[in-house]
Parts: C-alpha cells; sequence; structure tokens
C-alpha cells in the first residue's frame, strides 16, 4: 500500500461573528474582536496546527487583511491563509499587500481566493468568475515577478512588479472554492489547492475526479482541501450529546436568518449544504460520523465530523485516502474545541504544511 503524503492541518479564527457556545445565540465574549481572534490563531499556533484560515465577510466582524498583517508579528510557526474577496482590491494593490504579509511571516502565507458578489452589486456567475480568474491571474504574474500587461474584461493594466517579492519570490498557494460549472472551471484555470466543504465520501471522490480532469484540460494540477467542522469527545456518546447542546437553544427562525446574511447564501455550495441536511436521518447524520446540524444555523460550511479520537481520525483518514492533502478544521467554542482536537487527534496525524 503506497503511503500517504503529510496532510495539512488547519485551523479556523471567527473573523466574521462566527464563535458560539450555543448556535443562534450571540455571545459577547465570543464576538469577533482583534483580542479574540487573535487568542484562537495563537491558540492553534502554540498547539500545532500547521496553518489557520482567517475568513473575510465585508458585513460580519473584522477586517481580514488588516488583521492578517497585525497577527503575523504575533505568530511563532504557523502558517497564515488569509481570505481575500476579489473585486474588494485593486489587484496590484492587493499583490503589495500579499508581498507585504508574507515578509512579516518569513514565508508564511497562503491566499484564500474567494468569489461573491460585493455588497450593493448584483453579478451573474459566469462574470463574477471570469473575474475571479483575472485576478488570480494579475495577482500571480506580479507576485511571481513577472511584468504585466493584461488587458482583460475587468481590468486593464501594464505593469512592472513591484519592488517588494515575497520571501521566496512566487506566489502563494492559491486555496479556492466553488461547486458551480463556473466556479469548478475557474478554479482549474488559476487555483493551487481546491477547497470543498462537507460531504459523503461517495461525492468527495466524484468532485476530485472531476477537478482532476478540468485542470488537466487546462495543462494544470490541483492539490484538495476539505473544510469541515469537528466534535472529538472521548467517547461517541459523549460527542453526540455535545454535538445536540449545540443547538439546544436554536430558534429555526434564527437560523434561518443566520443562513441568509451570508453574500454567498445563494450558491451551489450553500445549496448542496442543505441537500445534505435534507437527506441526512432524524439524527442529522448522512454518513457515518458526519453529522448535519451544525448548518442548521450557519451559511456555508455546515456539517462536522463527531465522533470520539479513532472515530475522528479514520474519517480524516479515509478523506485522506481519496487526495484530500489539507484540512481545515473548525468547532464551537473554536479555542475550546481546537484544544481538544490537539489533544485527542493531532498528535496521530502525519501532517505538516503544503510544499
Amino acid at each position: 500500500m503506497t503511503a500517504l503524503p503529510p496532510c495539512e492541518v488547519s485551523w479556523f479564527s471567527a473573523l466574521c461573528d462566527d464563535d458560539y457556545e450555543f448556535l443562534g445565540q450571540p455571545d459577547a465574549m465570543l464576538q469577533s474582536s482583534w483580542e479574540h481572534c487573535r487568542d484562537i490563531v495563537l491558540q492553534a499556533d502554540s498547539a500545532g496546527f500547521d496553518n489557520v484560515l482567517l475568513p473575510s465577510g465585508y458585513a460580519l466582524g473584522i477586517d481580514t487583511t488588516a488583521f492578517a498583517a497585525a497577527i503575523a508579528t504575533w505568530v511563532k510557526r504557523i502558517r497564515l491563509l488569509m481570505a481575500v474577496r476579489v473585486g474588494e482590491s485593486w489587484p496590484p494593490q492587493l499583490a503589495r499587500q500579499i508581498a507585504t504579509i508574507d515578509q512579516m511571516l518569513g514565508g508564511r502565507l497562503a491566499i484564500n481566493i474567494i468569489s461573491s458578489e460585493m455588497p450593493g452589486e448584483t453579478l451573474a456567475s459566469g462574470p463574477r468568475y471570469a473575474r475571479t480568474v483575472e485576478a488570480m491571474h494579475i495577482l500571480r504574474e506580479l507576485l511571481d515577478g513577472r511584468s504585466l500587461d493584461h488587458q482583460g474584461e475587468f481590468w486593464k493594466l501594464k505593469l512592472d512588479p513591484p519592488r517588494l517579492s515575497t520571501v521566496s519570490g512566487r506566489s502563494p498557494q492559491f486555496y479556492f472554492g466553488g461547486l458551480s460549472e463556473d466556479a469548478r472551471e475557474a478554479a482549474a484555470k488559476g487555483a493551487d489547492v481546491y477547497l470543498m466543504w462537507p460531504d459523503t465520501l461517495p461525492a468527495v471522490r466524484e468532485i476530485i475526479a472531476d477537478m482532476r480532469a478540468r485542470a488537466t484540460r487546462q495543462d494544470r494540477t490541483l492539490r484538495f482541501g476539505y473544510r469541515v467542522h469537528v466534535v472529538v469527545r472521548e467517547t461517541e456518546e459523549e460527542a453526540r450529546l455535545a454535538a445536540d447542546r449545540l443547538l439546544s437553544k436554536l430558534d429555526d427562525e434564527i437560523g434561518r436568518a443566520i443562513r441568509a446574511r451570508s453574500l454567498d447564501s445563494q450558491s451551489a455550495g450553500v445549496a448542496r449544504q442543505a441537500q445534505l441536511r435534507e437527506a441526512a436521518g432524524g439524527d442529522g447524520f448522512v454518513e457515518d460520523n458526519l453529522w448535519t446540524g451544525i448548518g442548521r444555523a450557519r451559511s456555508g460550511c455546515g456539517a462536522a465530523i463527531v465522533g470520539d479520537p479513532d472515530q475522528v481520525l479514520a474519517k480524516l483518514q479515509a478523506y485522506r485516502a481519496e487526495g484530500i492533502e489539507a484540512f481545515i478544521l473548525s468547532g464551537y467554542p473554536h479555542a475550546a474545541e481546537a484544544d481538544l482536537f490537539a489533544r485527542h487527534v493531532l498528535p496521530r496525524l502525519d501532517h505538516g504544511p503544503l510544499g
């Protein structure tokens, strides 16, 4: 049997007002702030996680790029996966910001490209993803140190690369996700790591096969990541009770309002998360140890791996066997669940930053 390559294991810092003890119940102690999100990142750093996702939302929480620049001066070894929303920044300026933060981190920066409508804008899927492909091309050319002559639909630019480069002199890796036809094609054209939200193992297998074929048609290769929540306890019974507790104070109307306020609430990926909830049994499990209850009060990533340490580890290993090389994990509350995962599961995984 061929040995699997090490996987990257990342945690999540809740910059977008997405931290709860009870889902749907706002908690002032867990609201996004510099102090709270800083503490999550520092805990992930000291606990041994390889990377940490810094999410981005216009209407929610705190600014991602500003936070990344500040926390870069605090962390010791962890990488940062900084989310950027295409359209919020002029790409050449964003390239300079990325290079600067990468320098501050000693080369430990990766970028999560988000293709969503901007606040106040309505843009169809095709043009929106075409804009994203242009942005990824511009960023990569400049960050790889090449002069740019780009005559696109959204930007027309003729520029020398900025004097400041990343530590490596190359563009950081672009992580990118999306299930629609346009999103898949955009990922095949410009991403390095294709990110998936929770799904069944057969669906994960199908998506990876499809994306590999699309990348091959572009003379490119992709690596694959998986974004999912976790609830790990010493026994399966305790884990299920902890999952149930998360929902014990949820009002379904509040849950619907939380899902609707996200800019990506109508995306194909969000629709797939809803399908999983509908297909789940009465206990919310759509597959062994994959629980969809999280999605009742969250747009986007809407399921969790729930179980004892052996079960959680086995589920992650099953995804690795399908080709997943990067995991972005989270749990509620984020600091408490990070500690549990770091103690019970992380030491048993062969892991390290994606090279």
